[in-house]
């Protein structure tokens, strides 16, 4: 349980690769996959990441990511990837399960990250 994110956060980005090279090799993957997976995998990564650097630059390490600063994240993916890109670039398209999916993950990663805390402030 202590080091439960760190492991979220590999099988994250191991499978989020996988997805994603599978694609460039143009593997035939199932639709929920091939659009789908790396949007809910994409938060953790980038969470988890930014909480390594900020336990470090704070030297702390009880620090945790707020469930505001969380949801500013995903609003922001949400924003960028899902409006302002697709606008500009051909390589984004709008699909309002992406924000659902953004923000599951993100709540998915605040809980785990409270469970790892409350299992590290009773250890």
């Amino acid at each position: 349980m202590k080091k439960l994110l760190f492991y979220y956060f590999i099988f994250s980005l191991i499978t989020g690769t996988t997805v994603y090279f599978l694609q460039c090799f143009s593997v035939p993957l199932p639709r929920i996959i091939r659009y789908y997976l790396n949007d809910f995998l994409i938060i953790p990564i980038v969470l988890y990441s930014c909480l390594v650097v900020l336990k470090w630059s704070r030297n702390d390490k009880n620090f945790t990511l707020s469930l505001a600063i969380i949801l500013y994240l995903c609003t922001l993916y949400s924003v960028l990837f899902e409006f302002v890109f697709p606008k500009y670039l051909a390589r984004y398209t709008e699909d309002f399960i992406d924000i659902i999916l953004y923000f599951t993950s993100g709540i998915t990663f605040y809980i785990l990250q409270k469970i790892q805390h409350e299992f590290s402030k009773n250890s």
